[in-house]
Formats: C-alpha cells, structure tokens, sequence
C-alpha cells in the first residue's frame, strides 16, 4: 500500500512537472524542489495561467508529498502503519479534489488555445 501511495503522488506529480515545463517554463530546482512544485500548482502564473490547484487541494496533496519522501528514502518495513491507513482514508477525497482542479484547468487550457494572443 506504501507503495501504492507513492506512486499516486508521483503520477500527480509528473502532470504538475509536465505543466511547469511547458506552461510556466520554470521547473523549480534544488532539494525542495518537490515541495516548491507542489506551490508553484497552487499559485497562479501572472498573464500566464490561473492556479492549478486550490489551496485546498495543495493542502491534501502536502501529506501525499510528504510521505512520498519518507518512503522513498527509508526502507518500507520501517513505515508507520497508522500513517498509511490515515493516506489511504484520504485517498479518495483526495483524489476528487485533483480531478476536479485539474478538470476546471483542462476547461481554461481549452479557451487558451482557442483565443488568439
């Protein structure tokens, strides 16, 4: 399950690189890159793109974040049960909320493609 959780948030995470790179042309960089990149989602990009992902939706995901490092960087047998049951309780409203964020974004990728600038 650990590992499920892990790659829930890098699979997020590869969209929000993907969006970085080809809307923003700024890929944070450094040793909190992965938190950084998670804000960057959460903020809009001035006469770029509105936000990503509400403050609410940035705040859920924060916890995936965060244990995608714990478990990335520790050997799995040394995870805390608790934590991973709390995740997987979170999982699906979670999961609602980044569909939902990323949705409304398609919708404003859609009429950015389609007014000339």
């Amino acid at each position: 399950m650990g590992f499920d959780l892990q790659s829930f948030y890098q699979g997020v995470e590869r969209v929000f690189e993907t969006i970085a790179k080809s809307i923003d042309r700024s890929l944070p960089a450094g040793h909190k890159w992965h938190k950084m990149l998670l804000e960057q989602m959460a903020n809009e990009v001035s006469g770029i793109r509105p936000a990503v992902i509400s403050m609410e939706t940035r705040q859920a995901l924060d916890d995936f974040r965060m244990f995608r490092h714990l478990a990335h960087n520790i050997y799995t047998f040394n995870l805390d049960p608790r934590r991973i049951k709390t995740l997987i309780e979170k999982l699906p409203v979670t999961m609602g909320l980044i569909g939902r964020d990323l949705s409304v974004f398609a919708d404003f990728l859609d009429q950015w493609g389609q007014d000339p600038m």
